[in-house]
């Protein structure tokens, strides 16, 4: 199948690799944020996914859109005629005409098991409501903020002296394997009706999730107990995050 990525964070850079490398499917093209400046120079500086092609020398067209719901921007993407779009990390909302121009699927690699942690910071999320596990959620998208059918979840704990970095790094690594599996299923012609029989994915309720705000954002509040254990887990949940 034909396979577009579209991503920002260096989340999902590892995912970006197994991608490039996959003989059974083709990578063809990659959409991130523009270039930024960036330090205290503020030289202007590529994003991850852009830096990550160039390194490893693929000759890929690299999209970069201001704005993705213009229509120069979904014209762009649609002529790459992807089979599935893979989604990590953006930092956008993808409009519709995105979202139905793959042939099979559009999938999102969320960091945490939804419908626990919506939103942009679900990592520093997790630990800072101590929770004891998270995962990567492979799910179908739609036009909502994580609101889509989940196909699958890989799961793994969060160590008592975990970090948002720490915890970025492992889940990064675990993406490219939920990812593989997730395209395989839809890979079998059973699969590519699977989201629209109303018992085949996980449906969340929306009343059970809860939203993880950006980073720059004050970390999410679960209750009015302030207890050392949860300020701790707060401090660790907004240290830096480490680049893979």
């Amino acid at each position: 199948m034909r396979i577009l990525f579209i991503g920002t964070g260096e989340i999902g850079l590892p995912t970006l690799r197994m991608l490039s490398n996959w003989r059974e499917h083709k990578l063809v093209g990659v959409v991130t944020q523009p270039d930024k400046p960036a330090g205290r120079d503020q030289k202007l500086t590529s994003p991850s996914p852009k830096q990550a092609v160039q390194n490893l020398g693929l000759d890929l067209p690299v999209l970069q859109p201001d704005r993705i719901k213009t229509l120069e921007s979904v014209n762009e993407i649609r002529a790459l005629k992807p089979d599935v779009i893979v989604v990590m990390a953006y930092g956008q909302i993808l409009p519709r005409g995105v979202l139905e121009t793959p042939r099979v699927a559009c999938l999102n690699l969320h960091a945490s098991l939804l419908p626990r942690w919506r939103g942009a910071a679900p990592i520093q999320a997790a630990i800072a409501a101590g929770d004891r596990e998270t995962g990567i959620t492979v799910m179908y998208m739609d036009e909502g903020l994580d609101t889509g059918d989940i196909l699958l979840q890989r799961r793994i704990a969060i160590a008592s002296n975990e970090t948002g970095g720490s915890l970025h790094d492992k889940l990064a690594q675990i993406a490219p394997e939920a990812l593989a599996e997730a395209i395989l299923l839809l890979d079998k012609e059973k699969r590519l009706a699977f989201h629209k029989k109303t018992n085949s994915p996980l449906t969340r309720p929306s009343s059970s999730a809860n939203m993880a705000g950006s980073i720059g954002a004050n970390p999410p509040k679960q209750s009015n107990e302030k207890s050392a254990h949860s300020i701790r887990g707060r401090a660790r949940s907004w240290k830096l995050i480490i680049a893979i």
